[in-house]
């Protein structure tokens, strides 16, 4: 199997598993995690999904270059939608996903990791953009999420010079949320989506909507999509809930209604 599938309590653990080819992803590792996918979303006991690599060298290097040669200019544009697709997918999907980046996580491991809502990353941990150094760019999403996430001037530096940055690195431009040692980096990504998988799950999707909707929108445009959200939360069960055991100083009990 290219892809390991578990269940920690609520959260769904997805390990890519090539690592004598340092989880490069292929057609068949894609598939399956498409196949994943599917039965994540429907699956109503699971609040969140986390991302990780097998082995301690990497999450994920990039693509599998071994299918490069075979590309050409139609076959690598269908490639690209479909991969696009699939992180986009991630992206938009109502339960949050937390990455724990095990290692190497270049081209397109970063920009899977891009489509994740929060990015954890172990201290041995190594991010690139090196398409450029085959001649080509980032064609998964890297020239738009890597530059609203850290800014056009890292962007630049990291998807035209090819080079390489270290976690610490990382976590100061923002491109990771916190740097772990390996030993505990599962273990607090696994946490970490089990206190959000433990949430309102439908406020939870809706605030999620409400940043990934408004991050693009004028800020004036975004404040009326976020009251929009705010309104619907209030036709949900788990509002009522978490409102009154508040009120009576007791853990709420939510049930995703």
């Amino acid at each position: 199997m290219a892809l390991l599938q578990e269940r920690r309590g609520s959260v769904a653990v997805l390990t890519f598993n090539r690592p004598e080819s340092l989880n490069a992803l292929n057609q068949e590792t894609l598939h399956e995690l498409e196949q994943a996918l599917d039965a994540i979303e429907h699956d109503d006991a699971i609040g969140a999904v986390v991302l990780t690599g097998a082995g301690e060298r990497a999450f994920v290097a990039g693509a599998d270059i071994s299918q490069f040669p075979h590309l050409d200019i139609w076959t690598a544009g269908s490639f690209a939608e479909r991969t696009l697709a699939l992180f986009r997918r991630i992206e938009t999907s109502p339960k949050p996903s937390i990455v724990a980046v095990n290692g190497f996580c270049l081209g397109g491991g970063v920009e899977l990791s891009l489509s994740c809502d929060i990015r954890l990353a172990s201290e041995n941990a190594r991010f690139g953009q090196p398409e450029i150094n085959l001649g080509i760019i980032p064609g998964w999403g890297g020239t738009q999420r890597l530059q609203r996430l850290v800014g056009p001037g890292w962007a630049r530096q990291m998807i035209l010079s090819g080079e390489m940055i270290d976690a610490q690195t990382a976590l100061r431009i923002g491109l990771v949320n916190e740097v772990l040692p390996q030993s505990a980096l599962l273990d607090r990504a696994v946490a970490l989506g089990e206190r959000i998988g433990g949430r309102a799950r439908k406020a939870v999707a809706l605030a999620k909507q409400a940043i990934l909707r408004g991050h693009d929108m004028p800020l004036e445009d975004g404040l009326k999509y976020e009251t929009a959200m705010w309104q619907l939360v209030f036709e949900t069960e788990d509002r009522k809930e978490g409102v009154a055991a508040f009120l009576e100083k007791r853990e709420a009990k939510f049930t995703g209604r």
